[in-house]
């Protein structure tokens, strides 16, 4: 059976787009090959990751985080190298795992897959730009989550590169609730599921609750993730008068996220690019909302345009335009058993039974 190294930035418990969708890839790929991943302990004592690993079908590398990062980067490598000769192929997904597939690509004549997610071919480090293109350009193939994500590697002119967007699964219990979205008499619930921070777009919600809640009187709008930034949400809520408007949730457990998506009518994801080159690669917690009947608005100019098909799974905006935000959110309400449906239907494009079979043959080009 041929063995698959994956070098990831991310891997739960801890949540986080990539780390999600590394452990959902890594659970397929098991299916087929056998499978290693290296990957941070990020919780003091590791005990979290302990019982999280042990439940998995591949088997997991953890490498405690420092506080000098360097020594964290460097324990990562040489975990990687050591590993890589006792494999067959390294995938790599990450900021970090790209640059560690570059220098490894110098003494290993194994072939180094890599998956692009947006952000971390967007340095605004000259330095780390460079170092990013110059691994790009060593490795075997490359990956983009999104038509958009290529697109910000366009100049490098490489040849072996697919899209394959990120896939999902359904929660394996099923949610049960008494909610009913077509009841007039309920209060519009809007939702965004991430890490409270600007990429995300958050505060683009906040900013049209004014208006919206003109047309919507009683409208709750839930914040479900990290609480990184939720100062300056809250600060900004109760600036627009509106913090009666926004309940933030804090970090749930999956059954509770469900629960509350559930509930919801409608999901938010207005991500913007922050000044450093943080961008949304693709948005993945928009399919699992649209699994559950959610339809989304999302941003244009991201990879959120490959993860919404607009006017048939939800709608495509400027997040800062106010008006076209408003006019969105009534065109689905006012359509709201159509498009529940419709988005339903979208997301099972997105399944992994689907997504994977895509990744297993890019890498059967190496067999």
């Amino acid at each position: 059976m041929k063995k698959i190294l994956f070098l990831t930035s991310e891997l739960p418990p801890q949540p986080g787009g990539i780390g999600n969708h590394a452990h959902q890839l890594a659970r397929y790929f098991s299916n087929h090959y056998e499978v290693t991943v290296i990957a941070d302990q990020r919780s003091e004592d590791g005990k979290e990751e302990q019982e999280f690993d042990e439940q998995q079908d591949f088997s997991v590398s953890r490498v405690k985080r420092r506080r000098t990062l360097i020594l964290t980067y460097l324990k990562r490598f040489f975990i990687a190298r050591k590993l890589l000769k006792k494999n067959d192929i390294l995938l790599v997904s990450g900021k970090f795992p790209l640059w560690v597939g570059g220098v490894l690509s110098l003494s290993s004549n194994k072939p180094i897959v890599v998956i692009i997610h947006g952000s971390e071919v967007q340095l605004s480090n000259a330095l780390a730009r460079h170092l990013t293109d110059w691994s790009l350009k060593r490795l075997d193939h490359i990956i983009a989550v999104s038509r958009f994500t290529l697109q910000l590697i366009e100049s490098l002119n490489l040849e072996a590169t697919t899209v394959i967007p990120n896939g999902f699964d359904l929660p394996k219990t099923k949610v049960e609730s008494s909610y009913d979205r077509n009841n007039k008499a309920i209060p519009l619930q809007l939702i965004t599921v991430g890490n409270l921070t600007q990429r995300k777009g958050q505060h683009n919600v906040i900013n049209v609750l004014p208006q919206l809640s003109q047309v919507y009187p009683d409208l709750i709008y839930h914040c479900v993730g990290i609480p990184t930034e939720i100062n300056r949400l809250e600060k900004l809520a109760k600036a627009l008068k509106v913090e009666q408007h926004v309940k933030f949730h804090g970090r749930v457990t999956e059954e509770e996220k469900f629960e509350l998506l559930n509930q919801a009518d409608v999901f938010m994801m207005l991500s913007e690019q922050t000044s450093t080159g943080d961008v949304e690669g693709f948005g993945i917690a928009i399919l699992e909302a649209n699994a559950m009947g959610l339809p989304a608005v999302g941003s244009l100019n991201c990879g959120i345009e490959d993860a919404i098909e607009d006017q048939l799974s939800g709608r495509l905006v400027n997040p800062h335009d106010v008006d076209q935000l408003v006019l969105a959110i009534k065109d689905i309400m006012n359509n709201q058993s159509q498009y529940s449906a419709q988005a339903k239907v979208w997301s099972e494009h997105f399944t992994w039974d689907r997504i994977g079979k895509k990744y297993l043959e890019v890498l059967e080009e190496f067999e």
